[in-house]
């Protein structure tokens, strides 16, 4: 999906019809991965990343919520600071350099099995719990969280949720850009952005001090702010963008994340025989005398592949983050105006085989990490952590369809959704989550006994 910002007699391409004054907003808002698939994303953001690597202008979630300082690493436009940050969290989040966080989510996945077990009518619950504790600790060497009641987290939940919605691009100052100068004491979606943007300025310095802090009283270890605070110099970042930059990290982290986890659960629910074989998998792998650990993933290409397979059927982000193009291009054909916004469509683009066919411009089998310079910076870490968290729930516990008063089996639907602003996650559905084998359940209690934060 393509807007252009100017017109132009050369020909542009399609688009949904625009309505008089209002254009595509309530289009924006309705179900938009079902938008015409005309063209092909890679050509046009992989292939020609250098000049469709920018963002627009995005008011509410930058401008405003931001207020006005561009250090939101999602969805501020390329240039030299975009290019300072980016590069110091792919450096923090390389294949390699993950691996120092494999201890912290190893623990989350061991606790995230037990709970499921213990509480299976708590499996939402659980897995925002484990998405969210573990993206703390890797952000801020913060304790492993209990419940989802600690403070810090509930006031990151609230930005991670305003956020998304921000960057959703459907509030009308994204389409009449003059309301932006309405005065907030006569617009209150103002008032309410920068009491957001207040109350995000103090939780990402209260949780990057501490740090700071821990660095000094404690030593160091492993976490992305401690990285940022000790290679600063090199990085040339400013402890304002270094602030910023972590605090960034737990929104992208834990909101997809935890959706995909949601999503590989129904997936595992709806489709038994895909469970049965993964598990059949783990037993010769694995056997039953002990818990999977990352050193067995090289061994378990199935479970792999299933994590991809659901990234790619039901992608937490069906639209990915717009890009603009950052100067005039031809495609096919068609002008793509500089200024224009391209958005792509995430939902259709894995429903492609042309995409998700092995090949060898797309080694994950999906796009849902987005496309060239804008490609999540965090893929790797997303990559393992889906990895451990699935494999030991597969090694454990046995997760079926519900059954009614008769008996009879009540499959979820597969397609229901709930739509959280940029992500969509599963309908709430019932399962039964069972031990696979007496003895998990008390290697479980060991493995976590052996645990020390």
């Amino acid at each position: 999906m393509v807007s252009y910002a100017r017109s132009s007699r050369q020909r542009l391409p399609p688009q949904p019809r625009r309505l008089p004054i209002i254009g595509n907003w309530f289009q924006t808002i309705d179900r938009r991965w079902l938008f015409s698939r005309e063209y092909d994303a890679f050509d046009v953001l992989e292939d020609r990343a250098s000049s469709s690597s920018g963002r627009p202008r995005l008011i509410l979630a930058n401008e405003i919520l931001y207020g006005g300082f561009a250090t939101s690493l999602p969805v501020m436009d390329h240039g030299e600071v975009w290019r300072r940050m980016r590069r110091a969290a792919q450096e923090a989040f390389t294949k390699v350099a993950v691996q120092r966080y494999h201890p912290i989510l190893t623990k989350e996945a061991t606790i995230l099995v037990s709970a499921l077990l213990t509480n299976p009518e708590g499996r939402e619950q659980h897995i925002q719990r484990t998405a969210a504790s573990a993206i703390m600790s890797i952000s801020y060497d913060y304790p492993t969280l209990t419940s989802g009641h600690d403070k810090a987290v509930q006031d990151m939940d609230r930005h991670v949720h305003w956020v998304a919605r921000a960057s959703a691009r459907t509030s009308p100052v994204e389409f009449f850009p003059w309301m932006i100068h309405i005065p907030k004491r006569f617009a209150k979606w103002k008032r309410e952005s920068l009491k957001r943007a207040a109350e995000r300025s103090e939780i990402f310095l209260r949780l990057f001090n501490r740090v700071k802090t821990d660095l000094v009283s404690v030593g160091v270890r492993p976490s992305f702010s401690a990285t940022l605070i000790e290679h600063h110099d090199r990085y040339r970042l400013s402890e304002r963008e270094m602030v910023f930059l972590a605090g960034q990290m737990y929104g992208a982290g834990f909101d997809t994340t935890s959706t995909t986890l949601m999503w590989w659960t129904l997936a595992m629910v709806a489709f038994p025989e895909v469970q049965c074989r993964a598990q059949a998998e783990l037993g010769a792998v694995v056997g039953r005398a002990r818990l999977p650990t990352f050193a067995d993933a090289p061994r378990l290409p199935y479970v792999r592949a299933i994590i991809r397979e659901v990234s790619r059927w039901r992608p937490a982000l069906r639209l990915g983050l717009p890009h603009a193009a950052a100067e005039d291009e031809w495609y096919d054909g068609m002008f793509i105006p500089k200024g224009a916004t391209c958005i792509a469509n995430i939902w259709h683009c894995n429903h492609d085989r042309a995409v998700f066919s092995p090949k060898e411009t797309n080694k994950e089998g999906h796009v849902s990490f987005g496309f060239g310079r804008r490609i999540c910076v965090g893929k790797n870490l997303a990559n393992d952590s889906l990895f451990i968290y699935t494999a030991r729930v597969l090694w454990a516990a046995n997760l079926g369809c519900a059954r009614d008063e008769n008996g009879k089996e009540r499959p979820p639907d597969t397609s229901a959704f709930v739509d959280g602003g940029i992500t969509s996650r599963p309908l709430p559905y019932d399962c039964i989550i069972t031990p696979r084998f007496q003895e998990a359940l008390s290697i479980l209690v060991e493995e976590r006994e052996s645990f020390q934060d």
